[in-house]
């Protein structure tokens, strides 16, 4: 019974360990991992708002206290601060955790390879977020939505830049 014991302590200390370096690999904030979207795993369905018709999955969702993370992992190298379709997606996430669990997240985050950065999530971000949904539905509805910048590269990286009458590639 005692060598049982002991097993079952080492795993659980083994299962902490691998949790916590996983954590300070992938530098996620503090708190407890409640779902995650960066495996092929998936056990959860997406957060959804059906007022809002917004459907997503944040790579991560943390508890910390009362309160829920959203995290959003990107693979590239840190800008000098987060690109703004970046925020926004982490915006529409924060509005997810809102609509879903009942809580508002105070900030959500958002992981580069090289740093992080917190978002606050604000009534003029959220607002902004509103602005831009209803954006899109009038693209929608019209049936035509025009390219947004002038960065070639984008454009290169784009799943529709062979039907695109706008692309710079």
């Amino acid at each position: 019974m005692l060598l049982l014991s002991v097993s079952l302590l080492l795993l659980a200390l083994a299962i902490g360990g691998l949790g916590w370096l996983l954590r300070r690999r992938i530098h996620l904030p503090r708190g407890r991992v409640l779902d995650e979207d960066m495996s092929s795993a998936r056990a959860s369905p997406p957060l959804s708002a059906s007022r809002y018709s917004l459907i997503g999955r944040p790579d991560y969702l943390i508890r910390q206290g009362e309160a829920i993370i959203p995290v959003e992992v990107k693979t590239a190298f840190a800008p000098r601060s987060p690109y703004p379709s970046h925020v926004m997606q982490l915006i529409a996430y924060c509005l997810l955790v809102e609509e879903t669990f009942g809580l508002r997240p105070p900030y959500g985050w958002i992981r580069y390879r090289d740093r992080s950065f917190q978002v606050e999530y604000t009534p003029e971000l959220r607002e902004e977020l509103l602005r831009v949904l209803a954006s899109m539905r009038r693209d929608l509805e019209r049936g035509e939505a025009h390219r947004q910048h002038h960065a070639p590269a984008r454009c290169r990286a784009c799943g529709f830049r062979t039907i695109c009458e706008e692309s710079l590639v």
